[in-house]
């Protein structure tokens, strides 16, 4: 169920007899034809086992269920929103930075701590995702939002790609990463996060980069 884009921060999908997609709450602007909204309690098509960590942590985010027939316009926040159409692959994202994706996707949690250890959940505080954030596996479609729009960096195993942890949305792929120390720790002293912190991807696959450092 691929996404139209509209605009840059509105997006339109066809739902059809049989069909599903998932919503942030709230994130319908307008719609088409004989469609029902229900909330959903359950973490999409993963399950209620896909959020009972999140929900232990208080991050899980709202989520409705779309179905029936017709045309729904998505939009949230006047956030800029960009599509990521996946084939078989897993993306790796907040929750909070969904707009909506198809129901076709099986949706998990994964604990921060389980990529780098201590540093990775020291990343979850930094980049303001927490201790757990979202993955989206299989085929289909999903809509992030991001701030200033969002530009798709490649990652190959010669090439790794830093990105300023706040500016970070999402990756795909194959990739490990790490958070590390720009600068030496005495000279950290006094400063906020801004580069003090990278987060080093590597392997094969994308990374998601907003033109701001602001968090949704």
């Amino acid at each position: 169920m691929p996404f139209t884009v509209l605009n840059s921060r509105m997006v339109r999908a066809e739902v059809g007899p049989g069909q599903r997609l998932f919503s942030q709450r709230g994130a319908m602007l307008a719609y088409q034809g004989e469609v029902s909204f229900t909330p959903n309690l359950q973490g999409g098509q993963g399950g209620i086992g896909s959020m009972i960590g999140r929900r232990i942590a208080n991050e899980a985010t709202p989520l409705m269920t779309v179905e029936g027939s017709g045309s729904v316009m998505f939009g949230h926040g006047g956030h800029h929103v960009h599509v990521i159409d996946l084939t078989g692959d897993t993306l790796y994202v907040e929750a909070d930075r969904l707009l909506a994706f198809d129901g076709t996707l099986r949706q998990g949690t994964m604990f921060m701590g389980s990529q780098g250890g201590v540093m990775g959940m020291v990343r979850g505080q930094v980049t303001g995702q927490g201790l757990f954030t979202t993955t989206l596996e299989g085929h289909g479609s999903a809509a992030v939002m991001a701030h200033g729009g969002v530009i798709e960096l490649p990652i190959r195993q010669d090439r790794p790609v830093h990105v300023d942890p706040q500016a970070y949305v999402a990756h795909r792929g194959n990739v490990r990463n790490k958070l590390s120390t720009a600068l030496g720790w005495r000279e950290m002293v006094g400063r906020g996060s801004g580069e003090a912190f990278q987060l080093e991807l590597s392997g094969q696959g994308t990374v998601y980069v907003q033109a701001s450092e602001e968090k949704l």
